[in-house]
């Protein structure tokens, strides 16, 4: 008898707000994922994750081999990072990122043998503790591959006062355009599994969910025939966008909703993207470090859209011409969906840890004026569609004029980005930009504020100390 995709769960109900932009997956949704080559050069930037960057643990002339670590440091919020290729460290220097600016960067020089690092070797998962697989997801580089970039190993050590009773892996894959996890749960499905029960026994959770919108059947039902009998389920969700934001996730699964300003964790729950599973599975299995990932190279534009196992490192211009290159030259190019995904000036940008696809679109796709001041006609389109409750107008008129009380006021850090207003805009208001630089704003002046209060203090304690000593 053949398996049958999971039923609908009562919980896994229509999200609050969120639309349904055409979804352009049928351009890769079939075509399985390919491996390609590393560049004769890999650009590794010292800056793959959220945290802290790290420091160049390698110098001009040094020899890497694959898994070498070159980049590290001791912060707990960061992950090192690995040479993808065997080779000669030809330089360090700042490079061109693709999430915005210049980044301390390795150059190494591909010597096509591809030497393993002497330090790889399987790790048994079962025989570990729960410590003991958080110190080995710390050093494998690992974090989350959805396109936040969030280590693991810090979402695996929640304080003990959040006891965690459910993992989730978020397998929904709304972003438009992008297939790389729906290819990785058809054909490393497996993995996907075990990487999942890796994270339930690092956090000490009795429940999995693997989690999928229902506009991929053949995920369901493949991610349902393993998972059987392994107390993991696979529940079905219904499609539409930003369904696949963690706090979205928890809310439909588990009816649970995540405090303003709190974490996933502080409901007892751990979100991880299959992707990041996958990669884990991988990591235990062989030893081998966070040095590929799966990425998603589309656009009316690419001339063989493709899902590519790409080596950490490889400029965008080499992916894309594995895809054969361009029908016409792109308008714009994306890291990422559309949605969420980041502009890019350069095709000589690498690909980091968070890079889930490299969408180029054309010049009709991208013809639309955006007004010099923000216009708003107050329609309520960007508060209906807006999964977090807010009022994205309000947000950014607040960020525009720079009223950073206020846009505290509003919560504006409960804003996830998706984008989903701005979609709707009839104005076509930028709001999103307008939401992330006041949010870029607030974050800089209270980290100024308490800078100046910590000046202070120390002032103040070497004043007392003065006196004293006359």
């Amino acid at each position: 008898m053949k398996s049958r995709a999971p039923r609908l769960s009562a919980r896994a109900r229509r999200i609050r707000g969120g639309v349904h932009p055409p979804e352009h997956k049928h351009l890769t949704a079939d075509r399985p994922i390919r491996r390609i080559d590393a560049p004769e050069v890999v650009i590794l930037p010292m800056r793959q994750h959220a945290g802290a960057p790290c420091t160049p643990r390698v110098k001009r002339g040094d020899v890497v081999a694959v898994g070498t670590v070159v980049g590290d440091t001791e912060a707990f919020v960061s992950a090192p990072i690995h040479s993808s290729v065997s080779g000669t460290v030809q330089n360090v220097a700042p490079h061109p990122h693709p999430a915005g600016g210049e980044v301390l960067s390795v150059f190494v020089e591909n010597d096509g043998e591809y030497r393993i690092d002497p330090e790889v070797h399987p790790l048994p998962w079962e025989d570990m503790g729960p410590e003991e697989i958080r110190k080995a997801v710390r050093a494998s580089g690992m974090v989350g591959l959805g396109g936040a970039a969030f280590p693991t190993h810090v979402k695996l050590a929640p304080p003990e006062k959040y006891p965690i009773d459910t993992v989730i892996l978020n397998g929904a894959e709304c972003e438009p355009f992008l297939t790389a996890d729906y290819r990785i749960m058809l054909e490393y499905a497996e993995e996907v599994v075990e990487g999942l029960r890796i994270i339930m026994k690092a956090v000490g959770a009795p429940r999995g969910i693997v989690a999928v919108e229902d506009n991929k059947p053949l995920a369901l039902r493949r991610m349902a025939e393993v998972a059987r009998g392994r107390d993991v389920e696979v529940l079905s969700l219904r499609t539409r966008y930003p369904q696949g934001a963690e706090k979205v996730l928890i809310a439909n699964l588990l009816g649970r909703e995540v405090p303003s300003g709190g974490l996933p964790m502080h409901v007892g729950v751990v979100v991880n993207n299959v992707g990041t599973a996958r990669a884990l599975a991988h990591y235990f299995r062989t030893g081998m470090p966070l040095v590929e990932r799966v990425v998603t190279v589309t656009g009316s534009v690419v001339r063989e859209p493709a899902n590519l196992m790409v080596p950490l490192g490889t400029p965008f211009r080499a992916a894309l011409d594995a895809c054969g290159g361009f029908t016409e030259p792109p308008a714009k190019l994306i890291m990422g969906g559309p949605m969420m995904g980041l502009a890019q000036y350069t095709m000589e940008v690498p690909v980091v840890k968070g890079t889930s696809g490299i969408l180029a679109l054309s010049q009709k796709e991208t013809e639309f004026e955006i007004p010099l001041e923000p216009v708003c006609i107050r329609c309520g389109r960007c508060v209906e569609v807006c999964p977090m409750n807010l009022v994205p107008t309000y947000l950014a008129a607040m960020a525009h004029k720079e009223k950073m009380e206020d846009l505290e006021r509003l919560n504006v850090n409960d804003c996830i980005e998706c984008g989903c207003c701005a979609y709707v805009c009839p104005t076509k208001n930028p709001l999103v930009q307008l939401i992330k630089a006041g949010k870029a704003e607030l974050a800089r002046r209270k980290v100024l504020f308490e800078r100046r209060a910590q000046e202070a203090a120390n002032r103040g304690s070497g004043k007392e100390g003065g006196d004293g000593g006359q």
